[in-house]
Formats: structure tokens, sequence, C-alpha cells
């Protein structure tokens, strides 16, 4: 999508034991830069136990400069990219938060979304507790204060009070800890290079540091890493494994490998699947895909479809994001501005142009008057992901049903609003058989959550 009419989620990174930790976190922080571009941030332990942070907003080559990770000194490190999923932009929501208390310092780095936040931070003002800003992860740093026993005991019982999705980083003034919700929702990963370790979001940023994938951390896990080397315990007998499927349409890089699936070749197999239905039943000439996470299902569906997957959109990447446009006319400037028709291409044309989803259907109404603009013929418009019906509330920006077109509107009408000569989205069914048969979180397709809701969730 252009205008992100999905928000990403947050990713974060960390090293144990590695020289210049706050180097090479900036690397892996750099490959899941996708994942949030409103602020970025990175604590460090050095060898006096002594932890440094510095974050800010922007992007992270806004945020940090050669001398900033110069005084970043240690073997061990953590880092954030963030998109405020909750909380505000303000720069006290910037992660990660650094707390200094009896039990020493830590440093929290998070992703996801915690839904009974709210209840949480009221009890814990009952009891005194003092927030700086209001990102849901600060909770996470006054349960663990609130609770007895080790660190590790202290963050088990902390996790159990936590309903959502969440996966986390700890760093304390001699390890690193790595925690997954009981349901899996959000990804985590655990690599080894050298005689140390990573941690990430997502896979992809192993490469860029040349660590070697080992595991996913699993749900309701919790990893401790430390000079003693690596320790697995679990704050929760009660797990499953939900990963929720936009991680597979859009939110991760194509690179990626998520719970044993690559992300590019399940894109391509719901776009094989979307044509797999359309043979004999659709007359086309060409298939283009939106840029960027949609590219892998258009040449799944082209190869599938006997088709010619061409370039028929340009997409400028010097450009900023247009949703920050303040009006509504600059953000319809910003999506030209980023995105064109290649008219020499789709002129005259019967045009499959595939996208990852629909949300508000702003976007991909722009999208098809640039093809019709341009010149095409025809465009039918294939959505590799089902309709989107129900509101997320694991860390996805998409709050109401109010917000989503597919809430309102039949699929046929839907076609009508963004001028397509024909609409199709994939089957859940086959968004399940692309990603192996596993089990995913399809909540925002199905109303079929995996926590507990709130009120105020709700309203």
């Amino acid at each position: 999508m252009i205008e992100r009419e999905l928000h990403e989620e947050c990713g974060v990174f960390g090293v144990y034991a590695q020289p210049d930790a706050a180097h090479l976190t900036y690397l892996g922080l750099h490959a899941l830069q996708h994942r949030g571009q409103e602020g970025a941030g990175i604590a460090a332990v050095d060898e006096a136990g002594v932890t440094r942070c510095r974050k800010g907003k922007g992007l992270l080559t806004e945020v940090f400069s050669h001398e900033d990770i110069a005084g970043l000194p240690g073997r061990r490190a953590i880092g954030h990219v963030r998109y405020g999923t909750a909380g505000g932009s303000e720069v006290e929501n910037v992660q990660p938060i650094v707390a200094r208390a009896k039990i020493g310092t830590l440093a929290v780095a998070h992703n996801g979304q915690i839904v009974n936040a709210e209840e949480l931070r009221g009890e814990l003002e009952d009891r005194g507790s003092i927030f700086h800003g209001s990102s849901d992860s600060e909770i996470i740093l006054h349960l663990i204060q609130g609770e007895k026993g080790s660190l590790l005991e202290k963050i088990k019982k902390a996790c159990l009070r936590l309903d959502g999705a969440f996966a986390f980083l700890i760093l304390s003034d001699s390890s690193l800890y790595a925690i997954r919700d009981r349901n899996g929702l959000r990804p985590l990963s655990l690599a080894k290079r050298g005689d140390g370790w990573c941690v990430s979001s997502e896979t992809c940023a192993f490469d860029i540091v040349n660590a070697e994938f080992v595991r996913d951390v699993a749900p309701g896990e919790i990893v401790k890493i430390s000079a003693q080397g690596i320790e697995s315990d679990f704050y929760t007998n009660i797990t499953q494994k939900r990963l929720c499927a936009m991680e597979y349409v859009y939110f991760s890089r194509p690179d990626s490998v998520l719970d044993g699936q690559n992300v590019h070749l399940v894109r391509r197999e719901c776009g094989r699947l979307l044509a797999a239905a359309d043979r004999g039943a659709l007359e086309a000439d060409m298939v283009v895909g939106v840029p960027d996470s949609s590219l892998s299902a258009a040449s799944g569906y082209g190869e599938e479809m006997g088709l010619p997957y061409e370039m028929g959109l340009i997409k400028n990447r010097y450009v900023g994001r247009t949703f920050i446009q303040p009006t509504q006319a600059q953000r319809d400037t910003g999506v030209k501005m980023k995105l064109s028709a290649n008219r020499a291409v789709v002129d005259g044309k019967r045009i499959v142009l595939l996208d990852d989803s629909i949300v508000r259907g702003t976007t991909i109404r722009r999208i098809v008057t640039l093809l019709r603009d341009a010149g095409a013929a025809e465009v039918h418009v294939r959505i590799a992901s089902p309709q989107l019906l129900y509101p997320c509330f694991y860390g996805v920006d998409m709050s109401t049903r109010a917000e989503l077109i597919s809430a309102r509107m039949d699929t046929q009408s839907l076609c009508g609003a963004i001028g397509a000569d024909s609409l199709r989205f994939l089957s859940q069914a086959d968004l399940q058989k692309a990603c192996g048969g596993q089990e995913l979180c399809m909540a925002c397709f199905t109303g079929r959550y995996f926590t507990p809701l709130y009120s105020h969730t709700l309203g």
C-alpha cells in the first residue's frame, strides 16, 4: 500500500555478548525499519554495568549519528523502531524505556499491544506509580518492579497480568530476556552470532549482522541470555500458536521466515490460489502488483494464469509517507508523487491489479484511477487476503469497524466504489493453506479474538 492504510507494528532487536553491540543493533533495526518510522532507540550496557540510552523521533538515520552509536559502548544492547499503536507519538513514548530501581537498571523494548493496559495503568497509579509517557510498554516495567522474587520470577508474574499481544526484550545489568505472549501473536526469533546471541522481530535482520537463525521464541516462553548461556522458562503452560495472519499478508519483509514459512513464498502462493479460481473465468493481458508488499502475490498470480507480470506501477522511493499530510488534497498529491502508472505499459490493456488488503478503500480507488487515467482498458482487482471485517486490538492501527469499508459494503458494492471492473478477495481457507495449514490469528477477518477484550477497547 502506498498511503499506509494499515500502519506497521514495531520492531525489536537485541544483541548479547558481542563487540560493538549498539552498532549491530543499529544494523538490525535498519532491516526492521519497515515496521516503524515514527521513532527509534537503542539502549546498551557497558562493562561496568552502566546503561546508556539514545532515542528520538524519526527514522534511524535521523535519530543516530556515528557519534551517537560510539557513545553507547558495551557488549549488550537492545533497540526499537516504533509505530505508535498505543500511546501518542511524543518522544516520551519512544523506546527503549529505561527504569532505574532497587533491582537495578532495566530497559524494555516492546512490539504489540496490551489490551488491558488502561485497567493496569489505573491500578498501578492507585498504588502510587508515576508514568512519564502514555505507552503501554511502560506498564511492563511498573508491573515487574511491583512483584517479588528474582528478576525472572518478577517477569513471569508480570506477564501473567498482561492480556494482548506482546514480544518484548528486557536488558538488565547482566542479562537479556526475550519474552513472547502466550498466543504467539507477535513474532520473535533467536539467532547465534559467534559466542553471542541476537534476538529479532524478524529473521531478515539476522542476515545483515551475519547471525545464524536458531529458532523462534515459543509462545509463553521467557528466554534468558546470560554469562551462563541460554535458559528457557515459561510464564504459563496454557499456550497456543496463533501468529497474526497480517504478518504474512503485509507487515513482514518478504525475505523473513515466520514459524518456518518464508513470507515471499506464502504471498506468492496466495496469488497462485487467487488465480486458480480465475482460470477460464477472466481474460486479461497482464498482471500488475502494488509496490511493495503485493509484488510476490502478483508474481504467483501471473505464473498460475500464464499472464506476464508487468511493472505497470512505479514507486518513487524518495518521497515521504503520504499519510502524515494534513489535508486530503495534500494526501492525494502525495500518492501521485509516490506512485505513478507506467503509461506505455498499461495503455489499452486489460489489467489484473494485485494488492494485499483493502482497509478504507481510499488507496485502491486512487490506484485504479491512476491506471484508468493512463489508458488501462479494464482493471480487475484481486486482493491477496480476506475481507477485513473486524478491528484489531493486538498492535495494528485498525481499531473500529467503522474504518473498514468491507464491514459496510458487500463485494459488488465495493467493486463499484473503487471503480474496478471486478473484485475478488482471497478466502480464509486459502490464506491458511498458503501459510502451510498452520493456525493463525485471523480475528480481523473472523471476529474471533484470542484474549479477553475490555469495555474501553470495544468502545
